[in-house]
Order: C-alpha cells, then sequence, then structure tokens
C-alpha cells in the first residue's frame, strides 16, 4: 500500500465559463477538506424507541490557500474582479491535485497523480495580504479563502501499486 506525504501537491483554478486557466501552481499550504451531514429525524407515531435518522444537507468547509507572495497578480485580481460591480459572484473550477512519488520517463522525472479534488462553483470570500514586519524572517505569505459548491475525489490507479483498483470517483 502506498502512502502519500502532504507536501506534493498542485491547485489549479480554471474560469468556470471559458475554462481558461486562472491559476496553477505551487501553494506552500491547502486546508478545509472537510464535508459534514447533517442528519434529519423524524418521529414516528406509536414508535418510541429512537427516531428514524435521514440523510440532510451536506456542508462544504470553506477552503483555504496559502503561498509566499509572488509577482503574479492572479488571486489578488479574481477577488478583486469578484467582489466589484457587475462581475459579484464570479466563479471558477478548481482541482487539487496529490502527487506520488515522480516517474521517470526517459531522462526526465514526471508529476504522478494520485488523486485529485475537483470543486465546482468556487467563489473567492476572503483575501489576506501578508504580514509585514521589519524584525521577521519568514517568507511574506498570502491566503486566499474560499467557498464551493460540491467536492469530488478521483483516485487513479497504480501501476505500481497493486493494492489499488480501477478509478473511484465520489461525491
Amino acid at each position: 500500500m502506498s502512502e502519500f506525504v502532504p507536501f506534493r501537491f498542485r491547485v489549479n483554478l480554471h474560469d468556470s465559463r471559458s475554462g481558461d486557466l486562472l491559476c496553477s501552481g505551487a501553494f506552500s499550504e491547502v486546508t478545509g477538506f472537510e464535508l459534514t451531514m447533517e442528519p434529519r429525524s423524524i418521529a414516528e407515531g406509536g414508535r418510541n424507541w429512537g427516531e428514524h435518522q435521514r440523510s440532510g444537507v451536506t456542508r462544504f468547509s470553506p477552503m483555504v490557500l496559502k503561498r509566499g507572495v509572488t509577482h503574479v497578480n492572479d488571486l489578488w485580481s479574481w477577488f478583486d474582479v469578484t467582489t466589484r460591480g457587475a462581475n459579484y459572484g464570479y466563479r471558477m473550477h478548481g482541482e487539487i491535485v496529490l502527487l506520488g512519488n515522480p516517474r521517470k520517463s526517459g531522462d526526465e522525472y514526471q508529476d504522478n497523480p494520485v488523486m485529485t479534488w475537483k470543486l465546482t462553483g468556487v467563489l473567492a470570500t476572503r483575501f489576506k495580504g501578508p504580514d509585514l514586519n521589519s524584525t521577521a524572517s519568514q517568507v511574506a505569505i498570502e491566503e486566499l479563502h474560499l467557498v464551493h459548491e460540491g467536492l469530488e475525489l478521483e483516485r487513479r490507479s497504480s501501476d505500481t501499486d497493486p493494492t489499488t483498483g480501477p478509478e473511484e470517483s465520489a461525491s
């Protein structure tokens, strides 16, 4: 069975309408992989020993992307256009790809995606710039908070791992 390390991943954000790539690349941290289904209790007359439990609404936690500040202005531009005038609510599709050990192809190594979380209806809700402090020695970090309307997980089968089956998809 393969184990994967949490520091090898890639984030892609695409325009929902055109499919154009807004952002692809390295983030130092992605958090918020959490879904919660709130069950509904239904009481039945004459049934005094407990209630029926039915599935209820599924809620998605906000995703938080963090990266070192760069010259690229893509995340700020998206948040800015989302919060102004006629573009209010500008949505993206996203994917967060967990990478396994690189595979050698010829003379070079290539990424080895092992699972992908696909997000739909992604909306930027908060942009946080870096904390500026002249005595600090760490990298300046910016973060973007996202909400979304759906999360889907795709696992890829691996030629080197016999314990993984064919590609699975869970919503």
